[in-house]
């Protein structure tokens, strides 16, 4: 399984809406199901809240078949932007 790499704008993003942003789940109702259905873990561990806030450093799994490793958000200015 190639883990796909999410990068947050913010300090956290939602479950279903993780799920929806990597395109692994067509909608937010797909995303929720499966959420429901026990399908996805955090970390290793089953969640079943579907608004669980996801921040960066954590791996979130769909059926042991996709891998999101989720990023902090670039800082403005850290790499090349020397004037």
């Amino acid at each position: 399984m190639t883990p796909i790499e999410f990068t947050l704008r913010g300090d956290h993003i939602t479950l279903d809406r993780l799920l929806k942003a990597t395109g692994l789940a067509g909608s937010g109702g797909q995303a929720k199901a499966w959420i429901a259905e026990g399908r996805v873990r955090v970390d290793g561990a089953s969640e079943s809240r579907k608004t669980a806030k996801v921040r960066a450093g954590q791996v979130v799994t769909l059926d042991q078949e996709a891998r999101i490793l989720v990023r902090a958000p670039q800082e403005a200015g850290a790499e090349g932007d020397q004037a």
